[in-house]
């Protein structure tokens, strides 16, 4: 997978669950307590998940330093 699609796939993938997510809280769409819990849940692993993967790529590329 190319580098740049290795970046945003995550980055879209956590916008988007907290667009979900938000649009739910707003009233704009309805679901299931167990679908927006999960939703939820979902929202906060992308968004985990897309900060992991920026970090390794920046690494990779020098721009931060080691904390370790």
């Amino acid at each position: 997978m190319s580098r740049k699609l290795r970046l945003c796939s995550p980055i879209v993938t956590a916008i988007l669950f907290v667009i979900l997510v938000f649009m739910n809280y707003l009233g704009y769409w309805t679901a299931d307590r167990f679908i927006q819990i999960l939703f939820f849940f979902l929202m906060i692993v992308s968004v985990f998940n897309a900060g992991i993967e920026t970090e390794k790529i920046l690494k990779s590329r020098g721009k931060i330093e080691s904390s370790r």
